[in-house]
C-alpha cells in the first residue's frame, strides 16, 4: 500500500513538472516572438526605385519587395529587400511605381520564423523623394 501511493505521488509529480515546462516553453516562446516583433533593433531610411512587390506565401502571406538603389551614375544598382507587414503601407508603395521613394524601416532581429516576413526589415512609412529641383 505504502509502495502504491508513492508512485501515485511520483506520477502527480511528473505530469505536474511535464505540464509546467510545456507552458513554460510556449509562454517563454509566445513571448519572444512578441519582444522580436514589437521592439525594433534600428530604424532607418532608404532612397531608391522600387524594382519589385510581391505577395508570398502557402499559410502566412507577407508582402515582400526589393529597392534599388543608386548611389552615382554609372554604379550598378544595390538591392534592398524588404518586408512590408500593412497592406495599406504595400499598397502606398505600388501608388509610386516608377517614382523615386523613401522607405522607413524597421530592422527586427531574432525573429523565430519567416512566417512574418522574409526579411527582418519591415516598411513603415513609404513618401516621394525630393527630387532636388529637377
Amino acid at each position: 500500500m505504502d509502495l502504491a501511493s508513492s508512485t501515485k505521488t511520483a506520477r502527480k509529480w511528473l505530469i505536474r513538472t511535464v505540464i509546467g515546462v510545456v507552458l513554460l516553453v510556449v509562454v517563454g516562446g509566445s513571448l519572444y516572438t512578441y519582444s522580436t516583433l514589437h521592439f525594433a533593433y534600428a530604424t532607418a531610411e532608404q532612397v531608391g526605385f522600387v524594382q519589385k512587390m510581391t505577395k508570398r506565401g502557402w499559410l502566412c502571406h507577407t508582402n515582400e519587395g526589393e529597392l534599388a538603389m543608386v548611389n552615382l551614375p554609372g554604379q550598378p544598382a544595390t538591392m534592398f529587400d524588404f518586408t512590408v507587414p500593412s497592406d495599406a503601407v504595400s499598397k502606398q508603395i505600388d501608388s509610386f511605381a516608377g517614382d523615386k521613394i523613401v522607405l522607413t524601416y524597421e530592422e527586427h532581429r531574432g525573429i523565430p520564423s519567416s512566417c512574418f516576413g522574409d526579411t527582418g526589415y519591415f516598411v513603415t512609412a513609404v513618401r516621394k523623394a525630393d527630387q532636388g529641383g529637377k
